[in-house]
């Protein structure tokens, strides 16, 4: 019996859309999916080899050393969730001993077995070299699937290889042959996804060859049906994902009942053996989470922070909210050196929980003001409540979903020098990006850009974003009448007809993870045609407005205090 342990959002199926980078905001559901694993293998008297990631072992060491004193064997997953395909053999080897160091220190036990976190094919036969060289006895990183192993049919079971000069046993997830092809049925994802009945008697097949030991597998999130629903997913991820994750402790139970299972260390007779425990300085030496944290400008000697205020609009938010508290703690750690944030959310009359969520998250941060709207007005009226109610010359808006990463806001404020009166973040810039956009979403998104152009002067890329850095007072003397995201694009209008200075700058737009749009997008677009043709009418008749001078702070713009 093997289990991989590891959180709902390390799931190799969501790397597209959660990059590692990003794991930090999500809420760790991994002790309570452990708890359950250990408890269903203790109910049936059952030890497993336990394959656990490097990173989860330094953020968990008492978890993983519970899983070990509960007397289960302790093996490396890797330190992160990494394909092989992404890997050289030098990154490799530095990610196996980076994973063992992490949990050979949290658990105490010497690590022998790895199974790395993207399954293997003979193909990839150089990479059990590297484990070899390593100095791992054995591996459970092979799944034939179909044709894969059509060339090397006898590495379809457990068997002992030659590798790194010192052999290495091998333990492929079983699998079973249908017309001439392997279906890795003993794994947790075909457990779940398959007729019980089927792969009841599929495993029982796989169980009469007593030459071989069965290998069966699964994933500790699978034990946790109420973990959140990644709903910015494709369908099939969320199918794959989610389907019979209620059912998956039951059908655990069967096979737990019926058959014996033991480690794979157990098998081979390795003795599971005690690491020395490093002197008190070393123990407390703990390698750092490798971040990548765009670089900070750092602040002017002997000068305060600057003050600067993140409006944040809610609508039906509960979802996102945890998600956005972890990201809002690491965006203070990064940008705290620099700058004073104070964060004003605007609950835009959410009929969901938001404002429970929004009391209970942020109740104890003494820099958030939370605003609410008796009915829901849309994003731009949202934006605009914020803007009056800061205290701040520097006003940022960024939506709730974090579909923008705000760490992007180290880059973006300090463009918001003397004569500059707005920064617009832009995923349609030639260096932003889109990854979560279909071609028919980008044609429109550049066809209405290209339209704004038409009757603007100045030429951006995006025009609806809500992702921006405002002066403050040069956006409160504007006025608009649109209050949803059309009303976006009227700011950025205004603005332009009143002589203002905007700066575009690119960023990346991911897909919104959890929650659903609410924006018709019929409604917005004809919302669009309306201010355009009103924008047309105001550039050809000349009915544009100069706004007053730009703000001096004390003689001097409000960034001549930030290093360029």
């Amino acid at each position: 019996m093997t289990v991989s342990l590891e959180d709902y959002f390390h799931v190799g199926a969501f790397g597209s859309l959660i990059p590692r980078g990003q794991w930090y905001r999500f809420d760790s559901r991994i002790e309570q999916s452990t708890a359950r694993t250990l408890d269903l293998l203790d109910e049936f008297g059952v030890t497993a080899t336990v394959f656990v990631l490097g990173c989860v072992a330094e953020r968990f060491p008492e978890l993983v050393r519970s899983v070990r004193e509960r007397g289960h064997e302790i093996a490396s997953k890797g330190y992160h969730h990494r394909r092989i395909a992404e890997m050289s053999g030098a990154e490799l080897a530095d990610d196996l001993v980076r994973a063992r160091e992490a949990i050979e220190r949290a658990s105490g036990q010497r690590v022998v077995g790895c199974r790395i976190s993207d399954w293997l094919t003979p193909r990839d036969s150089w990479a059990l070299e590297v484990i070899a060289e390593q100095g791992y006895l054995y591996d459970s990183s092979m799944r034939p699937l179909l044709r894969s192993h059509a060339a090397a049919r006898g590495e379809r079971r457990a068997h002992r290889r030659a590798a790194g000069g010192h052999g290495l046993w091998e333990f492929p997830v079983s699998s079973v042959s249908v017309l001439g092809c392997d279906i890795p049925l003993a794994g947790g994802n075909w457990i779940r996804q398959l007729p019980h009945p089927i792969a009841r008697r599929a495993i029982d097949t796989l169980n009469r060859d007593t030459s071989t030991p069965m290998v069966l597998y699964f994933q500790s999130w699978e034990l946790d049906p109420e973990q959140p629903r990644i709903e910015g997913a494709p369908w099939s991820t969320r199918l794959r994902h989610y389907r019979n994750l209620d059912r998956m402790s039951d059908r655990l139970r069967y096979y737990l009942s019926h058959y014996e299972f033991g480690g794979i260390s157990d098998w081979i007779g390795a003795p599971v053996l005690d690491v020395p425990q490093p002197r008190a300085a070393a123990a407390a030496r703990a390698i750092a989470p490798r971040r990548s944290s765009p670089a900070l400008l750092p602040p002017a000697r002997g000068l305060p922070r600057l003050a600067v205020s993140v409006v944040i609009p809610c609508y039906n938010e509960e979802r996102a909210l945890p998600y956005l508290a972890n990201t809002l703690r690491r965006l203070e750690e990064t940008l705290g050196a620099a700058y004073d944030l104070r964060f004003l959310f605007v609950d835009d009359g959410s009929e969901d929980g938001t404002p429970t969520a929004l009391r209970t998250l942020f109740a104890s941060w003494a820099n958030v003001i939370v605003l609410r709207h008796s009915r829901n007005r849309g994003i731009s009226a949202a934006i605009g409540t914020g803007l009056r109610a800061a205290t701040t010359e520097i006003v940022c808006s960024m939506a709730c979903d974090c579909a923008h990463d705000p760490h992007e806001l180290a880059r973006m404020i300090p463009r918001l020098r003397l004569g500059v009166d707005l920064v617009v973040a832009s995923p349609y810039h030639p260096e932003g990006s889109v990854p979560s956009r279909g071609a028919a979403q980008l044609a429109v998104g550049r066809a209405l850009a290209a339209m704004y152009r038409r009757v603007l002067s100045h030429q951006l890329h995006t025009y609806a974003n809500c992702f921006r850095v405002y002066r403050r007072s040069r956006m409160l003397a504007i006025p608009t009448r649109r209050d949803g995201p059309v009303g976006l694009a009227e700011m950025i209008a205004r603005l332009d007809l009143a002589g203002g200075a905007i700066v575009e700058h690119p960023v990346r737009l991911d897909a919104r993870l959890f929650g659903r749009s609410t924006m018709s997008v019929a409604r917005s677009m004809l919302g669009h045609l309306g201010l355009l043709a009103e924008l047309a009418w105001c550039r050809a008749f000349g009915r544009d407005e100069r706004v007053r001078d730009h703000t001096i702070v004390n003689g001097a713009s409000l960034f001549d205090r930030v290093a360029p």
